[in-house]
């Protein structure tokens, strides 16, 4: 494990670094720049489409050039993507707003979210190869535990950045880090995995799907339909935190920064549960992690809801406090999930071409990551956000009771392990 911190630990740790310094601001950004609150919701759609349509592709892309190749050439456009955002977005923000700078904040979140599919799938791949089974849930949670620590000091980060200039500079802040993770991609990804996508590919030339690969294929798809029925609630509450925290800290009248310090605070949480999470998978089985996190997940977005919706703005404490409880709650859940999705997808993906199996598992997931920025659209046009709060919490709750019933039978788990 150690010997991965180069090539993937520490540049997903500076990746979400930037990530996580602007994702809370883009809403409001959106707002700044011309967006109404539903149209800044809207946004997140971008992501959904991307996962959703993005995976396969992404993994054509890795084994027709290779990995090294594909995640460098698209870290570098991440970066020209936010260095011209600040060039042009800080106008609009300065001044009066226009077309061009909204259209050039779609234009980013369109570059990030081409970046994250082939990064996501290609270092998803690479963990699952390079990962022995009975430490597979550690080394997972330790990736997610590198996205959770890069959630601190993102926004932490983002907030002095802003305290100290303006909001445009979070582009400048994750393009620098961007950079610093393109190069160590580059420098540290084992050469072998840069060609192994073409090897792959040439062995799939020579040997055409058989009946029963093509049964196998069913099966596995089954499989995994059954598992994200459960996790997918999972995946759309981490997708709408971003959203539906900074509109309701908004509509309790917080700026920026008061929000960027509760999604670090928040993300303090997540790290101090990874160790444990990962050794509660490989203990006792993926249900003991993925059941409380989607239980614990749901409770707080509807606790988050209610709360905003009973005592409103009373002043910054009160108003802190609203927001800052529920996403602690919110954050305990998430954290005790972490690398749960990875680990479920390499749990179901054979062995044998796991990539393009992977590449399925996060086209199924990407129907949820794109469903839940719609619902939280569709319901921001007939009522307030804290609706959409309480509909994330029911779904994670319901998820929760999905999976305590599905993955003891699926993945490893008490009596299943030796299977």
């Amino acid at each position: 494990m150690r010997g991965l911190v180069p090539s993937v630990y520490a540049p997903t740790l500076l990746e979400f670094t930037g990530l996580s310094a602007l994702m809370p601001v883009v809403p409001l950004l959106a707002l700044q720049l011309g967006f109404d609150v539903t149209q800044a919701a809207a946004l997140t759609v971008i992501f959904g489409i991307s996962s959703l349509v993005g995976p396969i592709p992404a993994g054509r892309v890795i084994s027709a050039v290779g990995a090294r190749a594909a995640l460098v050439t698209t870290g570098a456009g991440l970066v020209v993507a936010n260095l011209l955002a600040f060039a042009v977005i800080s106008s609009g923000l300065d001044g009066e707003p226009s077309a061009m700078h909204r259209g050039m904040l779609i234009g980013l979140l369109i570059v990030m979210a081409v970046n994250s599919q082939v990064w996501a799938l290609g270092r998803q791949a690479y963990l699952g190869t390079a990962l022995p089974a009975g430490m597979r849930a550690r080394g997972m949670t330790l990736f997610g535990g590198t996205i959770r620590i890069g959630q601190v000091i993102g926004p932490l980060l983002g907030a002095l950045v802003m305290a100290i200039g303006e909001d445009s500079w979070v582009f400048l802040l994750f393009a620098v880090v961007a950079t610093a993770a393109t190069v160590m991609v580059a420098v540290n990804l084992p050469a072998g995995e840069a060609r192994g996508g073409r090897r792959y590919r040439e062995r799939g030339r020579r040997a055409p799907r058989s009946p029963v690969r093509r049964r196998l294929d069913g099966m596995v798809l089954a499989r995994m339909v059954r598992v994200v029925l459960g996790i997918a609630p999972v995946m759309m509450a981490r997708v709408n935190r971003p959203v539906i925290v900074p509109l309701l800290g908004a509509s309790l009248g917080l700026d920026s920064v008061w929000i960027s310090v509760v999604f670090g605070v928040s993300a303090v949480i997540e790290i101090l549960m990874v160790l444990p999470a990962g050794t509660l998978m490989d203990r006792y089985g993926r249900a003991a992690v993925a059941v409380p996190c989607a239980g614990l997940m749901g409770i707080g977005y509807v606790l988050l809801a209610v709360l905003a919706g009973l005592l409103g703005e009373r002043g910054t404490v009160s108003s802190v406090l609203v927001l800052l409880l529920p996403s602690l709650l919110i954050a305990l859940g998430n954290g005790l999930g972490s690398g749960i999705v990875m680990t479920l997808g390499i749990d179901v993906s054979p062995v044998h071409g796991r990539t393009g199996y992977l590449a399925w598992w996060n086209t199924l997931l990407g129907g949820g990551r794109l469903l839940a920025p719609l619902m939280v659209t569709g319901i921001t046009v007939i009522a307030p956000v804290a609706v959409a709060g309480t509909a994330t919490g029911a779904l994670c709750l319901a998820g929760a009771l999905w999976l305590a019933r599905t993955l003891p039978r699926l993945t490893p788990s008490g009596g299943t392990r030796s299977r």
